[in-house]
């Protein structure tokens, strides 16, 4: 489906002029569009890094690592995220039967039980 549009716009990373073909475009280009985007990005790390600066006293966000390891019911990646391995390890222990799993309609979910017999009797 083509359009019969043709607005004159300025590119919002380098200010070019240019005719946008559709209402919603914003960049003249792709590269303008990829670099814009990483501007945004990197001016994201540097403020978060900054707040973190300015107040010390704040207790860090909590990391992902700590919220798994509180979790009863794991997924193969969060799973393979907490022991340190592959996905693909994961999926080898659990069709070797060394991992048993619980299907929910089509998802695998891994007990924290299940996690720490295979180390405990294992020895893995």
């Amino acid at each position: 489906m083509s359009s019969n549009l043709e607005i004159t716009k300025n590119c919002l990373c380098c200010g070019k002029e240019y005719t946008a073909k559709t209402l919603t475009t914003r960049y003249c280009s792709h590269d303008c569009n990829r670099r814009h985007y990483k501007k945004i990005k990197r001016e994201e790390k540097i403020s978060n890094f900054t707040q973190l600066q300015a107040n010390p006293d704040q207790p860090a966000p909590i990391q992902s690592d700590i919220l798994l390891q509180q979790k009863q019911f794991l997924s193969i990646d969060e799973t393979a995220q907490l022991i340190g391995a592959s996905r693909r390890t994961i999926q080898r222990l659990i069709s070797s039967n060394k991992l048993h799993v619980s299907k929910v309609g089509s998802r695998t979910i891994i007990t924290r039980k299940a996690i720490d017999y295979l180390f405990y009797f294992s020895g893995i």
